[in-house]
C-alpha cells in the first residue's frame, strides 16, 4: 500500500507501483471509441502511462494537455492517459481540447487500478486512480515510476521524458536525443 495526499489528507492506494526493472503488468483499457487499448497491442513501442483521477479537474486536464504536447516529439512512444472516466467523457474532453497525440483510455471495467497499485482505497476520491506516471520500455520492462505525492500536483514530466532519452524544451514539446 502506498500513500499520496488529497488536500493534505493521507490517501492510501491498493498497492505499490510496479518496480523499475520488472515487467509491467499487462493491461486492458477501453478507448474513446469503445475499442480495447491493451499492453499487448503496444508491445515494441515505449509506453508512458499518465494515470490520473478524472479529466474533469484542472490538474488532470493540465497533465493530459502537457503529455499531448510531449507525445508529439517522442519517437516510437505511445502516451496513454488513463483514468476511470467513462470513454464518452474522455472523448468529449479530447475533442473539445484538440487532444490528438495521446491515447485516452478508461480503466472503468478492468483491474488496471489494482494491477498498477493506484486505485485509491479511501478519501473523497475513493475508487478512482491516484496520479502517477509509469514508463515502459519496448520489451515491457518498467523504466520509471512516480506516484505523485499530492493529487493536486502535476507529475514530473521532465523525469518521464528524460528516461526516454529526450528533453522537454521551454516551449513545452519533447525532443529526442
Amino acid at each position: 500500500m502506498a500513500t499520496t495526499t488529497f488536500k493534505e489528507t493521507p490517501v492510501h492506494t491498493v498497492g505499490e507501483l510496479p518496480e523499475v526493472g520488472t515487467e509491467a503488468p499487462d493491461f486492458l483499457l477501453v478507448g474513446t471509441d469503445l475499442a480495447e487499448v491493451s499492453s499487448a497491442d503496444l508491445r515494441g513501442r515505449r509506453v508512458v502511462l499518465n494515470i490520473f483521477p478524472s479529466v474533469d479537474t484542472g490538474v488532470c486536464a493540465a497533465s493530459v494537455h502537457r503529455f499531448n504536447e510531449i507525445a508529439a516529439g517522442l519517437d516510437n512512444t505511445t502516451v496513454v492517459c488513463a483514468s476511470h472516466d467513462l470513454p464518452f467523457a474522455l472523448k468529449r474532453f479530447c475533442g473539445a481540447e484538440g487532444i490528438e497525440d495521446v491515447v485516452s483510455a478508461s480503466g472503468f471495467r478492468s483491474s488496471f487500478g489494482d494491477d498498477y497499485g493506484v486505485r485509491m482505497l479511501d478519501g473523497p476520491l475513493e475508487g478512482l486512480l491516484a496520479r502517477a506516471v509509469v514508463v515502459v520500455d519496448t520489451d515491457g520492462s518498467v523504466l520509471h515510476t512516480q506516484l505523485v505525492p499530492a493529487i493536486g500536483e502535476e507529475p514530473d514530466y521532465d523525469a518521464a521524458v528524460e528516461i526516454l532519452g529526450g528533453a522537454v524544451s521551454a516551449e513545452g514539446s519533447a525532443s529526442s536525443s
